[in-house]
């Protein structure tokens, strides 16, 4: 897969499970007991997602997310 996109990799207490997520790949996300996993399959859907569209004449999305990256300072 030459195009990178970002992942989201994050603990959900409410699924009681880690997931990743790929928001520049609509609906593309996986979940797994560790964060390896969920990575792991995570990069599975989408090569299968890009797959998917290709077949369809789509092309692959240009990524486009960006996470904001916050600090958090001590008050002056």
């Amino acid at each position: 897969m030459s195009t990178h996109y970002h992942i989201n990799l994050f603990w959900s207490d409410e699924d009681a499970c880690w997931v990743a997520d790929v928001p520049d790949l609509t609906y593309c996300s996986a979940h797994g007991p560790a964060a390896e996993a969920a990575l792991h399959e995570v990069q599975i859907a989408m090569a299968l997602w890009l797959d998917v569209a290709a077949e369809r004449g789509e092309a692959a999305p240009i990524p486009r997310y960006h996470p904001g990256i916050y600090a958090v300072r001590d008050a002056p």
